[in-house]
């Protein structure tokens, strides 16, 4: 199935047909229009952009890199590369780039190993999170082995050509976003692991996260990710340049192995060859199970990504849980307090480290700060009536953290982290019965354009309003012609403009991704090639089995199910395992560890062998006929109930309606009904 925007062919005919355009618009980049040339030039007239310590710092401990830090699967693939991003080492300032943007992401370019301190060295710029290399008395103990396995070899490979080669004695995730641990099997063996002879620590809570939070709303979130990190994007001045937090995301095999050691207590300590490592238990800030490292050895603070050289998110735009900005900011003054006056060098597991005791503690202090300030800001705000659009057009940082390059919003911005607040305390709505219950976006769309005075009206008026630099306005108003009728490849054009402008104005790098792979879309159409998932092997393998149920039950088709009851025992010999399910009213639940003596049917498999099926190494009904799943009972009901779970469209439509426009664009792929689970 596919629900994404029809291609450009299929569009322009459509329109025709429809009489929506007599000209063919012209759907190619823009450059700068003097709106955004205005805005950006003010951006740079008001920034310290003479504070070069971040340059000094970025470059501090270079030792070396491999050519464009190009790295390439086994078949030639290429996994991770920095060569379309040579355009970054111009000391020209685009006109279509935000200038503070610019320097982030040209500081994002430092590729290679650095030494940070004595026995301690970072592999950075060789994926979207660093790499961190402790040397202990007999081996190496790794922290955060990035995304790809690939990289995570490569990185290692670049420090052995330059240190004494060592083996890796322990791996450290710091929390449980893939960029930290997914690369794992580049560098140790899981036999290892299982004979002891590797470490792996993890704090509290880990496994359960690492695996679920991408799983349940997986299919929508890796779309999103799509918008905040750009890979359709060309790289280049109209394209991709940043995401802020670092450059993109490699493309490799994501891997997974089990902690062996979990953090359980606040201040837990460990030896490990010979390193001391003092634990600090941060859960629920920038992801619900992360923790700081202190070395007291080294005088060294990692702060993980708890304290980065950017606002980070407390609402990311792919879509996660909102993150709680007040314990945010009471764990980095907690570090501040245990550590800060023992630390003389404090590294993240991004970006690049700080120097000097003095400076380590400014930047927690007023990272710390930047938090609460959005936090209690937020609050004041929405405790006085506001509603979220509105706070995020009143709320202003003070002119301490405004001028505070580490406090700029190149990942994180005010607006959306002021609206995530205000989500947490008071969700979607905003009080006012009119937005209770609207109608549904192409509904709303198609009567508001009509009031408008006809899509033709809409578009004459729009673009003055685009000659005048109102491009937020453009945007929204295009938008709803563009619901109202998807194929009005004028609306679309003109959309695809004001979203391109408001993308070169952008200070966060994940806010010109998200504008200007919009653009691309209403232009070309969606992408042909799905998100890169982090639903990997290793995390299926390691997802807990009444997740996976979970995962059945969103994925269950209710007018399908509607007036169907049924019990389905599942029995799983390899792990001692058995799940009783029941369907009714539509809902699919159910319970570990019991069976039920009148089931429909008994189905009995391996978790090994349901793993394959998960991951489409094989379906169901060969399994069956392998003799690797056994029914008994009634195997039709089994079937039947495998054809009510739907398949998630990977690239499903976002800047177009998804649904209606089958009513608009008929023969459309939309308009296909779901596949039938296999």
């Amino acid at each position: 199935m596919n629900r994404s925007a029809p291609g450009l062919l299929a569009l322009a005919a459509a329109a025709a047909v429809a009489g929506c355009a007599t000209t063919t618009p012209d759907l190619t980049p823009k450059d700068a229009h003097p709106a955004t040339l205005a805005a950006n030039a003010a951006v740079a007239k008001t920034l310290p952009f003479a504070n070069r310590q971040d340059f000094e710092d970025a470059r501090r401990g270079f030792i070396a890199t491999i050519p464009n830090a190009e790295v390439k699967a086994a078949n030639g693939r290429v996994i991770w590369s920095l060569a379309g991003y040579r355009f970054l080492e111009s000391d020209r300032v685009p006109d279509t780039v935000n200038p503070s943007l610019w320097r982030q992401a040209q500081l994002n370019q430092f590729h290679g190993l650095f030494k940070v301190t004595e026995r301690v060295y970072q592999v950075r710029g060789f994926d979207l999170s660093n790499m961190t290399i402790i040397e202990g008395d007999t081996g190496l103990i790794v922290i955060d082995p990035l995304i790809s396995t690939e990289v995570a070899r490569a990185g290692l490979e670049l420090y052995g050509q330059h240190r004494p080669k060592k083996p890796v004695v322990a791996v450290v995730y710091t929390h449980s976003h893939v960029d930290h641990f997914g690369g794992v099997r580049g560098i140790v063996d899981e036999a290892d692991v299982k004979s002891g002879k590797v470490k792996i620590l993890a704090p509290h809570g880990f496994m359960e996260y690492a695996v679920s939070e991408n799983v349940i709303a997986g299919n929508a979130m890796s779309r999103r990710a799509q918008f905040q990190f750009g890979p359709e994007l060309p790289r280049g001045e109209k394209g991709q340049v940043d995401t802020g937090l670092g450059r993109t995301v490699s493309v490799g095999t994501i891997s997974l192995i089990a902690p062996t050691d979990i953090i359980e207590r606040a201040s837990d300590k460990r030896v490990v060859d010979g390193v001391e490592m003092v634990f600090q238990l941060t859960p629920g800030t920038e992801a619900p199970a992360e923790m700081n490292i202190y070395f007291p050895q080294f005088r060294m603070l990692n702060i993980a990504e708890n304290v980065t050289h950017n606002m980070h998110n407390l609402y990311t735009i792919r879509g996660a849980e909102i993150r709680d900005a007040v314990a945010w900011s009471a764990y980095i003054e907690q570090a501040r307090d245990l550590f800060g006056d023992r630390t003389d060098v404090m590294i993240a597991q991004h970006h690049w480290p700080r120097w000097g005791q003095a400076s380590v503690n400014e930047m927690l202090a007023k990272q710390r700060d930047l938090y609460k300030y959005i936090h209690d800001q937020s609050v004041r705000l929405l405790n006085q009536g506001y509603t979220p659009r509105e706070i995020s057009e009143l709320i202003r940082l003070p002119a301490s953290l405004e001028n505070e390059w580490s406090a700029r919003g190149y990942y994180g911005t005010l607006a959306h982290n002021a609206k995530g607040v205000y989500q947490k305390y008071l969700g979607w709505y905003d009080a006012n019965p009119a937005t209770l219950n609207p109608l549904p976006p192409a509904e709303s769309a198609k009567r508001y354009v009509e009031y408008m005075g006809g899509a033709s009206a809409v578009i004459d008026r729009a673009r003055a309003d685009f000659r005048s630099g109102n491009f937020r306005w453009v945007a929204e108003v295009m938008n709803q012609v563009v619901f109202a009728d998807p194929a009005n490849m004028q609306a679309r054009a003109l959309a695809a403009d004001a979203l391109e402008q408001l993308g070169y104005q952008s200070e966060a790098g994940t806010w010109r991704n998200a504008y200007l792979m919009a653009a691309k879309e209403l232009r070309t159409g969606p992408p042909k090639v799905p998100a890169v998932s982090t639903v990997s092997p290793d995390v299926i393998r390691a997802i807990p089995l009444s997740l996976f149920f979970d995962f059945l039950a969103v994925r269950l088709d209710p007018a399908k199910a509607e007036g169907k009851r049924m019990v389905i025992n599942w029995v799983f010999p390899d792990t001692n395992q058995q799940v009783r399910m029941n369907l009714e009213n539509s809902a699919l639940t159910h319970v570990m560890g019991k069976q039920a003596p009148d089931a429909d049917a008994t189905v009995t498999l391996n978790r090994a062998t349901l793993d394959q099926i998960t991951l489409r190494q094989k379906t169901f009904v060969d399994a069956a006929k392998a003799g690797e799943v056994r029914i008994q009972g009634n195997g039709a009901r089994v079937q039947e109930l495998l054809g009510m779970l739907v398949e998630f469209n990977p690239v499903f439509a976002v800047v177009t309606p998804n649904p209606t426009i089958c009513a608009t664009v008929p023969g459309d792929p939309a308009c296909r009904p779901a596949a039938p689970a296999k």
